[in-house]
């Protein structure tokens, strides 16, 4: 009797989860209410009836002693459970965030009720509760699940045994389509159930005995009715925004909280957090910056509402927000610098003008250096003395420097010119006269000489402090018979020597002397080891030294060598008297 009420449970599940269709699709198409908002957010209760379909497997091996029907009979009879079992099931489903919650499941299946001498024995019934957890993934249209459960289950034997419970577990999954905020159809839910039954071990007219392991496969479908929702309720928002983001040392800063979603029944308050300085407890806080170092700062709030006296006491009830802001170090001074006039002599004097600029209008001092001299004066201009400065550019540095120690540079420079030195003066070579033409007077100075000796003379008169020198050079013919000479000369103290090279610079001065009217202080006369017959005339301005400019050259000792006075050549007898040249 009670299998045939179970079974009538299970029929009217199914029969309402037929029914509850029509009314998901009215509530999918049915208009909002005017004002009422459309609630997405996961529901806190799931509460789910439908068909199930179930197939067991599992064979239940029936003591046949003591059967009441005859004689005891030793040994089992295995009897097996159909595979075509209908019914309904109930799920309500408790979520404590969107995707965890407990469950309760409850089934009604059913096979058949066969009558035995006009008395209904129950046949292959399973029906049961359990409880444990589920586990969703809630989308805008579908949500898939997975859950677990754990409980009992009354199960009737496929041979008569009647009603009897055990311990059962299920798992398995589904899929939820969303037709509205309130309805889903679970389109599937597909569930593993385990159940262990014992029906005792001896067999009587009222009970069959026998153990089954009983393996089933649960198909469900059906109506979800959502309720409630996890959500917690809009939280509070607070954003804070500074009157400045940079500032220098001294300029006010106040950073304003601005709250979002505050619901107007409930209190609020305001704490703040930040620098030295910073001061308040409203909507608003104002710093002191003046002893603030150059950096980045923070400033926080917390905004709490909620009962008086109880504000912030649950998590949506409490905000905080920061700004932040920037103190800029004062800016350095800049500086320019010109020197006027820019040249000079030695020992003469400059001015010196600076031009700082503060950005920040900061009072400004000024000093002054130079390389070399000596420079004077603290403000805008200095006086530059270049006394003791060598000749050059001479290097200025104007400084300027604010109160709060922050200094900038800049450089000119002058430049003292050098006096003017006249260029060191040197020799200067003039003309060579040649003795080559008078064999038998080869040291006289003949009347080709004329011109090179009118411009010794020439050279002489416009440099009234110069002098020439005259060097005489002799051949190598003439060198040896005047060695020759000087050896003989030391065996014969009265042998005069006939030096050429010496006597043909002496009668050459001898001729500017006498018939240019050279003073003979101003002609040096000197040889060198040149190989010629010649002397080579220079003349040798005021201030230059011949022996610098020209090398290899010997003076002559005019008191051993004496001019020849110029005399022309005796007539020779039977010749015709020739032109002295």
């Amino acid at each position: 009797m009670y299998a045939r009420v179970l079974k009538s449970v299970g029929r009217v599940l199914a029969l309402a989860s037929v029914a509850l269709i029509p009314i998901s699709l009215a509530a999918q198409v049915a208009p909002t209410a005017k004002g009422t908002p459309h609630d997405d957010s996961a529901s806190k209760w799931d509460i789910f009836a439908g068909y199930s379909y179930l197939t067991p497997h599992g064979t239940v091996n029936t003591p046949l002693e003591n059967n009441g029907w005859g004689p005891s009979i030793p040994g089992t009879m295995p009897n097996t459970f159909h595979q075509d079992y209908e019914g309904g099931i109930i799920a309500i489903a408790r979520f404590f965030n969107p995707h965890v919650g407990l469950e309760m499941v409850g089934d009604v299946h059913f096979h058949s009720e066969a009558p035995v001498n006009g008395v209904y024995w129950a046949n292959n019934d399973l029906s049961g509760g359990q409880a444990g957890l589920i586990y969703r993934w809630p989308g805008a249209k579908f949500t898939p699940f997975v859950h677990v459960t754990a409980g009992g289950e009354v199960v009737g034997g496929p041979h008569y045994q009647l009603d009897t419970g055990g311990p059962a577990a299920t798992v398995g999954a589904g899929l939820d389509f969303k037709f509205s905020p309130h309805v889903s159809v679970r389109l599937a839910q597909a569930d593993y159930q385990y159940a262990h039954v014992n029906w005792g071990s001896v067999s009587n007219d009222d009970d069959w005995g026998g153990v089954a392991n009983v393996n089933a496969i649960r198909l469900s479908a059906g109506i979800v009715f959502h309720a409630g929702t996890v959500a917690p309720p809009t939280p509070i928002a607070v954003s804070c925004t500074p009157s400045a983001v940079s500032i220098f040392p001294g300029d006010p800063v106040t950073v304003t909280a601005t709250p979002g979603s505050v619901a107007p029944k409930l209190n609020t308050i305001y704490s703040w957090s930040g620098p030295a300085g910073a001061t308040g407890s409203g909507t608003s806080v104002t710093i002191a910056t003046s002893a603030l170092a150059p950096g980045s700062y923070t400033v926080s709030s917390t905004v709490k509402e909620g009962k008086a006296g109880k504000e912030g006491l649950k998590p949506w009830e409490t905000a905080t927000c920061s700004a932040s802001f920037t103190v800029k170090a004062f800016e350095p001074p800049t500086i320019s610098c010109s020197a006027s006039p820019s040249t000079m002599n030695p020992g003469g004097t400059a001015t010196i003008t600076a031009s700082g600029v503060s950005p920040q209008n900061r009072p400004l001092t000024y000093s002054y250096s130079a390389t070399a001299g000596a420079i004077s004066g603290s403000g805008t201009t200095a006086t530059f003395n270049s006394v003791g400065a060598p000749t050059g550019a001479v290097g200025i540095t104007c400084n300027v420097a604010d109160d709060k120690g922050q200094t900038a540079t800049a450089n000119t420079s002058v430049t003292i010119t050098a006096p003017y030195v006249a260029p060191i003066p040197h020799t200067q070579s003039l003309c060579s006269i040649s003795f080559a033409n008078d064999k038998e007077r080869p040291t006289r100075v003949d009347n080709e000489a004329k011109a090179c000796l009118d411009e010794i003379a020439l050279g002489l008169q416009k440099q009234s402090d110069a002098k020439a020198v005259i060097v005489g050079e002799s051949d190598a013919k003439e060198k040896a018979k005047t060695e020759k000479e000087t050896k003989a000369a030391m065996i014969h103290k009265h042998l005069v020597v006939e030096n050429f090279a010496a006597q043909r610079a002496v009668n050459t001065k001898e001729y500017l002397v006498t018939d240019k009217g050279i003073d003979a202080s101003r002609i040096v006369v000197a040889t060198s080891g040149a190989d010629g017959q010649k002397v080579e005339d220079y003349l040798v301005p005021s201030g230059a030294t011949f022996t610098d400019d020209v090398a290899g050259t010997t003076p002559v000792d005019e008191t051993a060598v004496k001019p020849v006075v110029r005399k022309p050549l005796p007539a020779k007898h039977h010749h015709s008297k020739k032109t002295e040249k």
